[in-house]
């Protein structure tokens, strides 16, 4: 697999929707059939362009939601976001058997190849390339690779449903816990991070500028190396 872009990569072709789900409110999952297998890393995004009718091009980027599989699916898991024409199109007029374009996949500092031991530590839509090293972990039969920390607002903004449960994953909830819950409400501390941290070890940090740089100061103060800490940030535009 690449840990790198490619120059093929870099080349638009039209990936077809095959089915769209639900994840969270005012987030969806857009399963895609490309034209081309896809050899992507966990880590890795796509870019996607929307052309008007009058030639108006606008392109984001979206982390890929799957593990690799060797097939020419996909998934890739919008948040829609207010006066953001890409993911309000997504969101509002796309539906299955439209045909989409994409370029990718891309990006090579945040891929992981499930060769060595990873802290997750996501907050909202961070969760997305997250899920995918999640999932290419269970899928190599190796959950116990990775250790994962998802921090979100209420239990209703939990991705994937079922699948961010398990061994592997400790939610932690900023604003509303579930009834019965060990951890109070509140933002991310140095009792939720410690904990999860062991030798060799690279961490992934993926979420807003502000989670980001708050994650990475509490990775640090329990004495994951700078050099072992790779970021992934996103803003108003982003995934």
């Amino acid at each position: 697999m690449p840990t790198t872009t490619s120059r093929r990569t870099l080349r638009w072709q039209a990936a077809s929707v095959l089915e769209i789900r639900d994840e969270a409110p005012r987030v969806k999952t857009f399963r895609l059939r490309c034209e081309q297998v896809s050899e992507h890393l966990p880590g890795q995004y796509y870019v996607l362009r929307l052309t008007a009718e009058d030639g108006y091009t606008a392109q984001r980027s979206y982390s890929v939601a799957s593990a690799p599989d060797g097939t020419a699916e996909i998934d890739l898991t919008v948040e829609r976001l207010d006066d953001a024409e890409v993911s309000e199109f997504l969101h509002d007029v796309v539906v299955p058997g439209d045909v989409l374009e994409l370029r990718g996949p891309v990006g090579g500092w945040f891929a992981w190849d499930g060769s060595g031991p990873a802290l997750l530590v996501g907050g909202g839509s961070g969760q997305v390339p997250l899920a995918a090293m999640l999932r290419h972990a269970r899928a190599l039969g190796r959950p116990d690779l990775v250790r994962m920390l998802v921090s979100v607002r209420t239990p209703d903004d939990l991705f994937f449903g079922d699948e961010l449960c398990g061994p592997e994953v400790r939610p932690a909830f900023t604003r509303r816990a579930p009834d019965g819950a060990r951890r109070p409400a509140g933002r991310l501390t140095p009792d939720d991070v410690a904990p999860l941290v062991r030798d060799g070890q690279t961490a992934y940090v993926c979420g807003s500028a502000a989670f980001a740089g708050a994650a990475a100061d509490l990775l640090a103060a329990a004495g994951v190396p700078d050099s072992r800490i790779r970021i992934e940030q996103f803003g108003p535009t982003g995934t």
